[in-house]
This record gives C-alpha cells, structure tokens and sequence, in this order.
C-alpha cells in the first residue's frame, strides 16, 4: 500500500470534483434541491453531480476498489481498502454561498485513513495527507498551534440537524464557553478538521458524524501533530460512541475532561 500514492489519486480527483461543484452551483442552488433527514438538511444536485464524477473517476484510475459515499452508500465492510467520498462538505453553506464548503476524498484501510485530500471549490485551497508522511496546505507542511491551556484555546464544534439533539448541543457548549477562548461553528467538519491541522483552531469536536465527513479531514489533522479521538462503538471513556475530539496536544486532556464533565457523549 502506497500512501503517497494514493494521496496523489485523492488530490487529482478531489480538485476536478471541486471544479465541478464550483461551476455547477448556481444551478443547483435554483433549481435541484431537496431536503434528507430533517427539512434543513439539504441535499443539491450539485451534491449528486460531484460524487458521480468521483465514483467515475476512481473506477478508472483505482478500478475493483469499493466506494462509500453521502449520496449514493457503498459497501458498509470496514475490510479491505475503501474510499470514503463527501462530495460537498457543507452543503447548507454551498446552497447560501457561504464559501465554507470542500470535497473530501480519503482511502481507507481496514477502516483507518491512509491518504486524503480535502479541496476547497471557492479559494481553491488543497489540504492533503498521507499516512506517516505529513499533511499539507498547497505543498505547505502543517502544523498543530501549541496551545497548552484550555482557556487559551479556540475550539471549533458543530450541530446536528434534529432539533432535539441540537438543543442538548447547545447546552454541552454553554459550559464550555465558560472554559475556553471562544466557540467556533462553521459548518463543515473537513475543514474544522484541517483548521487544527492548520493552527487556525487548537480545538474541534462534534457529535454525530459520519465517516465520510472527518476520513480526510481528521488524517490531515493527525498528521500536523493532533490528538484525535475518533468516534468508536463501545467506547469506555465516559464520551459515548459518537463524538470526534481532535485537539493540539496541549489541550487535548482539559477538553476532553470539560466535554465528559459537560455530558457531551449523551447529547
């Protein structure tokens, strides 16, 4: 298994889905969208049209390999190699015109990150990782900040779309907002993960992810230098099995403690 290689085949694909998404916009915006789980979570054609072209590409640059994806599923098997699509991270960001929106393309092995790449259609940017080999902003290596306390420290989170989840959300931030620097809420996990990585935040977590939205994303972050806590069933750390930590090593400790002490595992 060739790492950097597969970084190369997840940069490659990850800039023309973002190109795609790019150009594509102001029609999926007007005339394709439709809602998912709840009526605030949407879905584009756009959406659809990205991860199309991915499916399509890896078929002829990895042929045999199996995909998951938000839009289409795949094959639940952790064995093996996989790829894990997010064709557009921050959907409801893209159907606003926030500019807070990526495509997240990982290979995964056994059901671990092994390269990665998330692509940002709006500015361009290219965040990339291979397992043992560092992360990378536009072939600029990363690094975690070296924040060393948690009242010093930015952290980012985000919110689930069933209100009653979102509600007890808010609650686990309110006690946090007394702990730490300030709070951050962007929207798109791929990219709160690669602001750690990037030193932009020192901190990001989230309940209720799935693995298409921090594959890539946590792997850069890992490779800056994070300390990552994925989300694990039977986890026995008093944080549940649905929540992702992802923290500068410094800061790490006195954030998971504040989110066990808050009751973050049980929202």
């Amino acid at each position: 298994m060739d790492a950097i290689a597969l970084s190369e085949v997840a940069v490659r694909i990850a800039r023309e889905a973002a190109e795609l998404a790019r150009t594509v916009r102001d029609e999926a915006v007007t005339d394709g969208v439709d809602t998912k789980s709840t009526e605030t979570d949407v879905v584009t054609i756009g959406d659809r049209a990205v991860e199309r072209l991915v499916r399509e590409r890896l078929a002829e640059l990895r042929p045999g390999e199996s995909v998951l994806g938000e839009e289409e599923g795949g094959d639940g098997a952790l064995d093996g190699l996989r790829w894990v699509v997010d064709p557009i991270d921050g959907t409801v960001n893209y159907l606003y015109g926030f500019p807070f929106y990526a495509v997240s393309l990982a290979a995964q092995l056994d059901g671990r990150s092994v390269a990665g790449a998330v692509v940002e259609p709006v500015s361009g940017r290219v965040w990339s990782a291979a397992a043992g080999h560092g992360a990378f902003l536009d072939g600029q290596p990363l690094r975690v900040s070296g924040a060393d306390r948690l009242a010093l420290a930015l952290v980012g989170t985000g919110f689930a779309y069933d209100v009653r989840r979102r509600t007890a959300q808010a609650r686990v931030v309110g006690e946090l907002l007394g702990q730490a620097r300030d709070i951050r809420r962007a929207g798109a996990a791929s990219l709160d993960l690669c602001a750690v990585a990037a030193g932009w935040l020192d901190a990001y977590y989230e309940v209720g992810l799935n693995r298409w939205d921090w594959a890539a994303g946590a792997l850069i972050a890992e490779e800056a230098g994070a300390t990552l806590r994925l989300p694990e069933k039977g986890a026995d750390d008093g944080l549940g099995d649905e929540i992702l930590v992802c923290a500068t090593p410094g800061v790490a400790e006195g954030l998971t403690g504040a989110l066990r002490a808050a009751g973050a595992g049980e929202v």
